[in-house]
C-alpha cells in the first residue's frame, strides 16, 4: 500500500507548523504530512493528491473549515475529517457532525488528544478502504443469486455448495449432475432456469470472485492464484479474468493497492 497522506489546514502559521512538527515526530516517516494555509490551497492539494485524513481549523478567512468540507463532498475520494476550533459553541460541533466529521477538538489541542484523534481517524479510513476493496471483489450477480439460493430447489442448492467446495479443481456439468442425482440435460436446464446463469458461467464467475479475493487479500503470485482457482494454465486464466474484469489480474491488484488510478 502507498504511504497515507495527512493534510493540515490552518491559517495561523505557528499553529500549522506546530501541528506538522507534532505529527512528523509521531509518524516517524510513516505518513506524508502536508500543510495548507487556507481552504483554496487545500482544495488544490486535494485535487492533485489523495488525502486520507484532513485536519482543518474551523475558522479561517475566505473559506471556513466547514465550507471546505462541504466543497470537497463532490470529490471522488473523501478523506476522514478532524475539525479544530478555538470556539466551543454547540452549533459548530453539530454542523461538523452532520457533515460527517469524525472528531471535533478545541484549541489549544494537547498533543496526546491530537494523536488519539488521528489514530482513530486512520482506523476509520482503513475500515472504509477495506470495505471499498471488498465491494470491488464481490460479484453482485452472485450475491443476489446467493441471497435467493434458499428458495431454490434442493438439488440446485446442493449443486451450488458442491461447486463452491470444488473450485480449486476441474469440475464439469456431468459430475455435478451425478452428485445431485439428476439427468445431465435436465440438471443443465434446471440450473439455468433457477439461477439465470448457465452452469459454465456460474462456475467461471465463482472462480473470478475467488481469484479477486486472493489478489486483494494475499500476496500469492498470479500463477499461483490461477492454479488455486482451478485453471491449469495462467494464460487462459488471465484471458478470462480480463474478459470479466476489463483488466489483467496484475492490473487489478495494482489498482486495489492504490498504485494505479481507478
Amino acid at each position: 500500500m502507498r504511504m497515507k497522506t495527512i493534510l493540515i489546514v490552518d491559517d495561523e502559521p505557528m499553529t500549522r507548523k506546530g501541528l506538522q512538527k507534532t505529527l512528523e515526530v509521531w509518524g516517524a516517516g510513516r505518513y506524508d504530512i502536508l500543510v495548507a494555509e487556507d481552504g483554496d490551497e487545500a482544495l488544490d492539494m486535494l485535487g492533485q493528491k489523495q488525502v486520507h485524513v484532513l485536519i482543518t481549523d474551523i475558522r479561517m478567512p475566505e473559506m471556513s473549515g466547514l465550507q471546505l468540507v462541504k466543497t470537497m463532498r463532490g470529490e471522488r475520494y473523501q478523506p476522514v475529517v478532524i475539525v479544530l476550533s478555538g470556539y466551543s459553541e454547540f452549533d459548530y460541533a453539530r454542523e461538523a457532525l452532520q457533515l460527517g466529521v469524525v472528531n471535533y477538538l478545541l484549541k489549544p489541542v494537547a498533543k496526546q488528544k491530537l494523536i488519539e484523534a488521528l489514530e482513530q481517524a486512520l482506523e476509520i479510513e482503513e475500515r472504509r478502504q477495506r470495505a471499498e476493496m471488498i465491494e470491488k471483489v464481490v460479484d453482485l450477480r452472485l450475491v443476489d443469486l446467493q441471497a435467493k439460493d434458499r428458495h431454490a430447489p434442493p438439488p440446485i442448492q446442493a449443486a451450488i455448495r458442491y461447486i463452491e467446495d470444488n473450485l480449486r479443481r476441474q469440475i464439469g456439468l456431468r459430475e455435478v449432475a451425478e452428485h445431485v442425482h439428476l439427468n445431465q440435460s435436465y440438471f443443465s436446464a434446471l440450473f439455468k432456469e433457477k439461477t439465470d446463469l448457465t452452469f459454465s458461467e456460474y462456475v467461471t464467475r465463482s472462480r473470478m470472485q475467488y481469484a479477486k479475493h486472493l489478489l486483494v487479500f494475499t500476496d500469492m503470485p498470479v500463477a499461483a492464484v490461477a492454479e488455486e482457482v482451478g485453471y491449469q494454465t495462467v494464460k487462459y486464466f488471465i484471458t478470462l479474468f480480463k474478459e470479466y474484469e476489463g483488466m489483467t489480474p496484475s492490473q487489478y491488484r495494482r489498482q486495489i493497492d492504490g498504485n494505479e488510478p481507478i
